[in-house]
């Protein structure tokens, strides 16, 4: 009965949707979003270091000293991660261009250039004649208006988590039209004795020149928002992603899909991932800014309260293992405690099996919904912070929790608390799973005692 289930949902649902997650445009996606992961975790550093002064006492030397250099410390943040779609477009191009076997670096940078066309610098405003006049008998006033700077100025915002389907539609329209014109024969081909890298440059002048002038006459001639237009379409979509039902939702598909020996992180971040970050820029802008911080479902409200120990809070599992009384269970708990302990779980999920196992898929799905409940009402009622900063998901759990809420110890506490209830979860299923581990061991000790008779 559960064979054919399983199969079922194998050819049903399981294996269209591995399909789905690599295809090459969703994959092109994921892959540019992935590359920009080191950023984001060593930018958001920045930040959990620059707010300590507002979770550790004032009177401490060091902590005076990062409240008076606050904004210089942020400022690695602001070119870097405050920025991070102009990175992930140059990937996503790279990516997409070399699935097409093109020049990936060409792909890359027309993949920049079309996204760089939607933000659309503004002129900065004149100086009135009456504030220039007021000025002169006002030192301060006529130093501020000598600081303020003339001509164009790009607009920061949409370069940022706010511009990132923007940037993913470039990127794709880009390498399109690239494809398109060396699928063609439309653009300007060298002899061979020219060298690759001047070649490939005189390749890319007709896609550059398509590109140029399509985007810029949407953008700038035509005046089109493209940006506030995106950010209409897809606000209800932001605000749906930050529901405890959606995580409810997300986090089942990913165990399940797990279940099945399918990588459930791969399809579902690569689905959700761009509204995960989005969810996340909004909670670092608004750190920044000394705003409230709007949003619980980020990434690393993922990372570090649902899937502690990796898929399926699995570390419950290994803790679970160690009390067994099988030597294979043993053996299994005491190998994969430690990868356990920094969310490396693949040794447990094909190891003990997870996989198309009846009686361990139960609370490998169970485990990560209760941490998600519980985990949602904490935030939501200010129980803890919410998360600020993304940590290297190798990280112990409560270590993660602590660094990703902005240093708050009581992070740390809940994530102790949700690793000894998953491991709870696990415990009596373990019990069941040991129990038929023990009868396998013993039967085969009697079959080898009958062979050496």
């Amino acid at each position: 009965m559960f064979e054919k289930l399983a199969d079922f949902l194998d050819r049903k649902l399981s294996t269209p949707m591995a399909k789905m997650s690599e295809q090459r445009h969703l994959r092109a996606v994921r892959d540019g979003i992935v590359a920009t992961l080191p950023i984001i975790i060593v930018a958001s550093m920045f930040m959990v270091v620059a707010f300590l002064p507002d979770s550790l006492p004032n009177d401490w030397a060091f902590v005076q000293w990062i409240a008076k250099y606050q904004d210089k410390i942020l400022l690695p943040y602001r070119v870097s991660m405050y920025i991070m779609t102009l990175y992930a477009v140059f990937g996503i191009g790279h990516s997409l261009a070399k699935s097409y076997q093109l020049d990936p670096l060409s792909g890359g940078i027309l993949a920049e250039l079309a996204y760089l066309l939607t933000i659309v610098p503004t002129m900065v405003p004149e100086v009135p004649e009456s504030v220039t006049q007021l000025a002169k008998s006002n030192p301060e006033l006529a130093e501020y208006i000598g600081q303020v700077p003339l001509g164009f100025q790009l607009p920061m915002a949409n370069l940022g988590a706010k511009g990132m389907f923007i940037g993913i539609l470039t990127a794709i329209l880009a390498v399109e039209i690239y494809r398109m014109t060396e699928r063609s024969g439309f653009k300007i081909s060298m002899p061979e004795q020219v060298p690759a890298s001047i070649a490939r440059s005189f390749e890319s002048l007709t896609p550059t020149a398509i590109i140029l002038f399509i985007v810029a006459a949407i953008t700038m001639w035509l005046e089109v928002d493209v940006h506030e237009m995106m950010t209409t379409l897809v606000t209800p979509l932001v605000s749906a992603s930050d529901s405890l039902v959606s995580v409810l939702l997300l986090t089942f598909l990913n165990s399940f899909f797990w279940v099945f020996g399918i990588h459930g992180a791969s399809i579902v971040g690569s689905l959700a991932r761009p509204i995960w970050l989005m969810l996340f820029d909004g909670n670092t802008e608004a750190l920044a800014a000394g705003a409230t911080i709007p949003h619980v479902a980020a990434e690393p409200f993922y990372q570090w309260f649902i899937y502690i120990g990796g898929a399926g809070a699995t570390i419950g599992l290994a803790l679970a293992l160690l009390i067994t009384k099988s030597e294979y269970g043993k053996t299994l708990g005491k190998t994969t405690i430690i990868p356990a302990i920094f969310n490396i779980n693949e040794p447990l999920i094909f190891g003990a099996p997870i996989v198309l196992n009846p009686v361990l898929m139960i609370p490998f799905i169970v485990a990560p919904i209760v941490n998600a409940l519980i985990a949602w009402f904490a935030t939501s009622m200010g129980l803890i912070n919410r998360v600020v900063a993304l940590p290297a998901w190798t990280l112990p759990g409560p270590i993660g929790a602590f660094l990703a809420t902005g240093a708050d110890w009581r992070a740390a506490v809940l994530s102790i608390i949700l690793i000894l209830l998953s491991t709870a979860i696990y415990y009596p299923f373990v019990k069941l799973y040991d129990k038929k581990l023990l009868l396998e061991e013993q039967g085969e000790e009697v079959v080898e005692e009958a062979k050496e008779r």
